[in-house]
């Protein structure tokens, strides 16, 4: 990685790994001005594949997932905060299972009703009812 300020080579003095939020917090140091910035490394989804069985391929949206999750939690109180939480755990859930920058559709579903399942068991059943299992 390049310096935010002078464009030399930095170092990586520090590293940690963030559970909730599958990143990685890295305090770099720049080998040319000494300056020191702090670094936060994410997966990016959004270049990710999602493989259905009789449709072409088609790249992963976190908003797509996050509105059907939201239809399966309308009755709660907070229904949007909830499926905010909720994306982003079924999200944190999918990375280590990305192969070739690609994940099924119907890992994505068994895992978002896993999920809904053990949050509320009204949303679990509604997500499996709009979402069933294509053979």
């Amino acid at each position: 990685m390049v310096c935010i300020y002078c464009g030399g080579s930095t170092r990586v003095t520090n590293s940690r790994s963030q559970k909730r939020s599958n990143a990685t917090w890295r305090r770099r140091s720049c080998e040319k001005c000494s300056a020191v910035c702090t670094t936060i490394e994410v997966i990016d989804l959004s270049t990710a594949i999602i493989v259905t069985g009789s449709k072409r391929p088609s790249p992963f949206s976190r908003d797509k997932l996050l509105v059907s999750i939201y239809d399966s939690c309308k009755h709660q109180k907070d229904a949007q905060t909830s499926a905010t939480l909720l994306t982003d755990t079924i999200i944190k859930h999918l990375y280590p299972l990305i192969e070739d920058a690609s994940v099924s559709s119907r890992t994505i579903r068994d895992i978002t009703l896993k999920t809904l399942g053990r949050f509320d068991t009204v949303a679990g059943v509604h997500y499996g009812a709009y979402h069933p299992v294509k053979a």
